[in-house]
Order: structure tokens, then sequence, then C-alpha cells
């Protein structure tokens, strides 16, 4: 049977479930990625320019070739979690091999040393700028079940809403639910169509109180994550060279959203008295989406030692599209199983996130042809992220959930690069602040890389492996009646692979 496909209604829903602060955070970050020489000097190109991946930082950097160029990257990416769950302790790792970067830059010199523009750049590129792949499994013993989840959602309402009339289907309800009123209301459906919760008075079409049908104690807990996509954009750069010593460049960036999501609870409990002894709730989340961001930057030659950039990112703007699917699953040892599948996909109206804007200053000691030392620092305010719709829905409690939990950020990335004969050896190091006033949530990212390259004159090989770990807490179900979360220490390992050419 093909899928019923369900357009949410919005006039009567007061929220949209599907986006939270963790997703509206998720695409408003971008990650270290491109050619293995800016990763193995950790991104550090503010002020250097001359690599495909620095137009990221500086735009100004591409009227720093001296030579039309264009390079091709793939990349190998190892996750591996650690996870803390009521100090039972799990390990999961994913791979995965992207293509993550492509471009070409053109350089017009044809001026005299004498003229005010010097050079003109004209830049084409691809940048993956972040993996969304990931993967973990929880396990554990709670006291919390997630009956709390059912039941948070479904005090309240009335039972006639979520009882289904005579010939009605599960579809039927569950679509109508969410086209007249939204997530919760599904919710509570679910919960008491697969008995997990029960009105307090089931001969009352008006009752509004309801129970669980699992009784407290110990329950054994599961918790599967697996996502896959990735973000990515699209450069179109402009540069020039002035007067020998100043390099100017803008960016127009178009990016696209790719990210879907499949978690699953399981809990089990040999509880007396309880008439669930298992439940398996499953959601599937499917996102796209597409927006545009603009950039300007400059690099001064201070002197044949020292360069110094600044640049600056707009925020962008996304319209993003969701999609999601549910299953509940619960078995009683005494009532046997039962399945509630709704043949239905959620469809949420088209909505509106503007990222946080981004401020970049540089500095970079260079030691004639020997070898550089570059700083980059950036700062990015993450509490002024916004949602909003064309389509009426107010996102006034979730931006309100952002400007109270997000915070301004600073990062500092530093690089370093020798050159001995033909070769290159490279290093750098980056440190992140989080973007949440409690770091609890989300912790600071610390990162080490690597390289080396070697240049055949007209052909260039480059490798870089970098490492980053970072912690976070992983609430399963935000905003709910369930608060139950697990500790996830992820450690990220990176090799990346970059031909370049100079034409």
């Amino acid at each position: 049977m093909k899928k019923l496909f369900l357009f949410i209604g919005i006039l009567s829903m007061s929220f949209l479930s599907a986006q939270d602060i963790t997703d509206a955070l998720r695409y408003s970050q971008q990650d270290i990625l491109g050619t293995a020489r800016y990763r193995a000097m950790s991104g550090a190109f503010g002020a250097l320019g001359g690599d495909l991946s620095a137009l990221q930082i500086n735009p100004a950097g591409s009227a720093v070739f001296l030579n039309s160029h264009g390079s091709v990257t793939l990349s190998t990416s190892h996750i591996d979690n650690d996870v803390n769950y009521s100090d039972r302790l799990t390990n999961r790792d994913s791979r995965n091999l992207n293509f993550n970067q492509v471009g070409a830059v053109f350089i017009f010199d044809h001026y005299s040393d004498d003229a005010i523009i010097n050079k003109l750049s004209l830049g084409l590129a691809y940048d993956q700028t972040a993996n969304n792949a990931n993967e973990f499994t929880v396990f554990g013993r709670s006291s919390n079940s997630i009956d709390n989840f059912f039941l948070a959602e479904a005090q309240g309402l009335p039972l006639d809403l979520i009882s289904r009339r005579s010939g009605e289907s599960i579809d039927q309800l569950y679509s109508f639910l969410g086209e007249s009123e939204g997530y919760a209301a599904q919710q509570a459906f679910l919960g008491r169509e697969a008995f997990v919760i029960e009105a307090t008075d089931v001969d009352n079409p008006n009752n509004t109180s309801y129970f669980s049908n699992i009784a407290s104690g110990v329950f054994d807990q599961e918790y599967y994550y697996e996502s896959t996509g990735l973000n990515g954009k699209f450069t179109l750069n402009g540069g020039a060279q002035i007067n020998q010593v100043f390099y100017v460049g803008f960016n127009i960036n178009s990016h696209f959203i790719n990210y879907d999501r499949v978690t699953e609870f399981f809990e089990g409990n040999n509880n007396a008295g309880s008439n669930v002894n298992e439940v398996t709730f499953t959601n599937k989340l499917s996102t796209t989406g597409g927006g545009f961001s603009a950039q300007v930057g400059g690099i001064a030659k201070v002197s044949e030692m020292i360069r110094l950039g600044a640049s600056f990112e707009s925020p962008t703007w996304y319209y993003i599209e969701e999609e999601t699917t549910q299953r509940l699953e619960t078995f009683s040892d005494i009532d046997g199983r039962s399945i509630v599948d709704p043949d239905v996909i959620n469809v949420f109206p088209e909505y509106k996130l503007r990222t946080p804007a981004k401020a970049t200053g540089s500095i970079a000691v260079l030691f004639k042809q020997h070898g550089l030392i570059s700083l980059d620092y950036s700062y990015k305010d993450y509490s002024t992220t916004k949602l909003s719709s064309d389509e009426n829905i107010s996102f006034s409690n979730l931006n309100r959930e952002i400007n109270d939990n997000l915070q301004g950020a600073s990062s500092i990335r530093i690089g370093t690069e020798w050159r001995v004969e033909n070769w290159s050896i490279r290093g750098g190091y980056r440190f992140e602040e989080s973007p949440y006033k409690n770091d609890l949530i989300l912790g600071e990212k610390i990162g080490y890389s690597l390289g080396t390259g070697y240049s055949f004159g007209k052909f260039k090989i480059d490798i870089a492996y970098d490492y980053s770990e970072q912690e976070r807490t992983e609430q399963f179900y935000p905003n709910s009646g369930f608060n139950n979360a697990a500790l996830v220490d992820s450690h990220m390992r990176n090799l990346t692979f970059t031909f370049g050419m100079n034409f």
C-alpha cells in the first residue's frame, strides 16, 4: 500500500514538534572540512589564502593564488561514540567516505605592476560543510518509564478526541489529528491505542486525565540513533589584488541540507501489576533545505613577514522542509502484542531558519619560503538564531528557548606549515567554545591535525589526518515529560586526500 501523504494543517496547529533547539543548532554550525592542506592546518587560513577551501574563511584568499588552480578532495571519516547511561558504558563506531570538495580559481593578472588593480580572480567551488552521518546505541536501567512521554502529551485532551469512531482506521484518526490538532494529540492517540495509557474515566467522552498501564519499578532500556546525509554549499567567488599589498574578495553561497534520522527506543519490565511489559517506539525524520549567504573579506601584507586578514559572513537564510513517520509497538504478558503503525507521512509546512553571522580576524607570520604560522579567531552569536514562517506559524516559544539557552561562542584555529624542497609538513590545533550557556548539554570541541604534501610542479598531492572530540547530553525526547538522557563522548577521526593542479 502506498503511503498516505499528510499535509499538517497550519491554522489549528499550536507548534511544529519536528523542530527543536538541537535542530536549529545543527544547521547553524559548520565543521572544518575541505582540502587536505586546509584540514592539516586546522583551517587557520584567514590571513593566508592560496587554497580553495580557504575561501570558506576569507574570500580574499582567491586573489592570493599566483596561477589558476583546481583541486578535488576525498575524505574518510570515523566517528567513535562512547555512551554512558545509568553508569553503563557502550561503544559504537561508524565510518563513511565523502567527496567533500571540488573547485577552481581562475587568475587574470595581465595588469602592470604600478596599476591600482594588479590581479583579478574568479572562483567556483563546492564544499561539504557538515557530515551528518552518526550512529550510537544506549543500554541502561532506569526507574523512569517512557509512559511519562505519552502521559504528558495526553493530559488535558478530551478522550473523545483521541478515540476512534466506529469503522475509523488508525491511519484516518492519526491523519485527522495531525491536520487539526497537531503533534501532542497524535502522540496521545498512539499511547492509548497501544495501551500504554488509559483514560481515568473510559465512559466519559469529556475525560481529560489519564493514567499509565505500566507499573512503577525498574526498566531495562535501549535507545538506537542513526543519522545520515550531509550539508554543503556552492560558492561563486570574486577577488582582486590592489597596490600589490591588499587583497579583497566576496562570496555568494548557495547552501543545501540533507539530513535523515532514525531513532528507536525499547523498554522492558517485569514490574508487579504492569499491564504492559515491553514498549518499542520508532521515529523517522527526513529534512531537506536550501539557503543562501554572502561573505566579504580582506588580507593585507603589513610587511614581508606579517599578514593580517578580516572577514565577515552573513547569516544563512534557509528554507527547510521536514517529514516524519512513527511506529509504536507494545507487548503484554497477558494480552499479547499490539502494533500501531500509521501508514501516514507527516509533511510539515516549510519554515525559515536564520543562522548567526560570523566575524573572523586573522594573522600570519611568514618565514620567507621556509614556513609559516597562522592564527584565526572567529566569533558567532548563536542566540541570534531565529525560526519563522510565511504560513502564520508562531515559533516564539522556540526562539525564546534559543535566546535563553544559547550564547556567543569563540573559536581559535592555529596552523603551521614548513617546506623542505618539494615536501610540506603541516600541523594545527583548534578550540571551539560551546554554543550553550550550559556546556553540559554540549561541551567544547578540541581538535588536532597534521599532514604532508608533495609538489610535482604543476601537480600537487596532499594528505591530512585530523582528530576532534566533544561531549554532549543526548536527550531521547526533548521538551517532553520523559527527560531521560545519555552522555555521549564523540571522537572523530578523518583522513583526507587532495589532488591539485595549476593551469
